[in-house]
């Protein structure tokens, strides 16, 4: 990516109608918070923590966008603000009250960064805010009740699971520990049924081995405990989830590592506390962002790799963007990601998508400030 065009993407539209509409709305007070200006080169890599202007024609080739899906209604990607900093592998992004919370992550040369920055789309501007309370890659993370909540996570790169939570006053910009996981772990979905928190699939103990598991657990935030509800079939981590018309959807994922991606679709039905299967996701990837958009399920970005004798061999970073019909069980595709990303940052704010940081290579070598936003206009 041209440093010229990084710059002007970031201050692009910041006046737009389009982003204006998001602003406010009576979503209720929120504390004042510092403006973080934007990065000013895209990339930086995890070793050093340097700067980085452009993808080399290596890295470059990594990048996938072609889907087997039907074709749908292409949308378009505009360019947003870039994030403060390069980051990845937060592990993933919530909103509350027409803004976007991304916290945790990679960054600046270390895996176990407390960054929690708050992006505003009616002044296409970023914020910093109060960071967490321990610092831990690929977080868990929803938003409820003027709450932004913060589930496990990694100390160590992708490894050595957490048990810690928290949750993110956002009227006080004050983090609060809530009742620990009852089993430490990282990687793994959090989604808001009902005013409860559903916390599924993910990576645990033994560190030298990071299994996935299919673990389901459920906070109460009156109680301030957990319960246990059926496991997730086909124990994963690294999915996109969210909640659509009562039920709660887990799609795609990986068994252990990006080697072993699936493109399994389970949709989790409460009132029986069973889940069924449903059409699979055409690209089966992990690290991707998952949101609920005009009543259909987009998926974009995500990574797969051969890993031999420790090194990757084969990466691939997809752009693909691919939508569910729960109506026809039917998936589709539209305009790829200008940038293919995964362990991004994804969230639905207004008309538009939100997809911003994310690791611009398979792994977790570089990490990226691009920040685009997706609309069917």
């Amino acid at each position: 990516m041209d440093r010229r065009m990084f710059l002007a993407g970031t201050a692009a539209l910041a006046a737009t109608p389009a982003l204006a509409q998001h602003a406010g709305h009576g979503y209720g007070t929120a504390a004042p918070l510092k403006d973080a200006p934007s990065a000013e080169k895209p990339y930086s890599r995890l070793q050093g923590g340097e700067p980085v202007a452009a993808l080399t024609p290596e890295q470059e080739a990594q990048r996938v966008v072609d889907s087997p899906a039907p074709a749908g209604p292409v949308g378009r990607w505009e360019p947003r603000a870039a994030l403060p900093l390069p980051r990845s592998e937060m592990a993933w992004a919530t909103a509350w009250g027409g803004r976007m919370h991304i916290v945790g992550g990679y960054g600046e040369g270390r895996v176990d960064r407390a960054y929690h920055h708050v992006y505003d789309p009616g002044a296409d501007r970023w914020h910093d805010a109060a960071p967490l309370p321990r610092g831990a890659n690929h977080v868990a993370v929803c938003a409820d009740a003027g709450r932004v909540y913060a589930l496990g996570g990694f100390l160590e790169q992708n490894r050595n699971p957490d048990p810690n939570a928290y949750f993110y006053d956002v009227a006080s910009d004050r983090w609060t520990a809530i009742a620990p996981l009852s089993r430490p772990r990282g990687a793994a979905a959090a989604v808001v049924l009902d005013g409860r928190i559903h916390l599924i699939g993910g990576a645990a103990e033994p560190t030298a081995e990071r299994a996935s598991i299919g673990w389901h657990e459920v906070y109460d935030p009156q109680a301030d405990r957990w319960s246990l509800r059926k496991p997730l079939p086909g124990a994963r981590d690294h999915v996109g989830c969210v909640v659509h018309d009562g039920r709660i959807h887990v799609i795609g994922g990986r068994f252990n590592t990006f080697e072993y991606n699936t493109p399994l679709h389970h949709v989790y039905l409460p009132d029986r506390d069973t889940w069924e299967e449903r059409s699979p996701l055409p690209t089966a990837r992990s690290g991707h962002g998952l949101v609920v958009y005009r009543g259909r399920l987009y998926a974009m970005g995500g990574e797969a790799g051969l890993i031999e004798r420790g090194r990757i061999v084969q990466g691939k970073v997809f752009g693909q963007m691919e939508s569910w019909d729960p109506a026809t069980d039917a998936w589709q595709r539209h305009a790829p990601m200008p940038t293919p990303r995964h362990a991004v940052g994804a969230a639905l704010i207004g008309d538009w998508i939100y997809v911003a940081g994310g690791g611009a290579v398979t792994g977790g070598a570089l990490q990226s400030a691009v920040h685009e936003a997706f609309t069917l206009g």
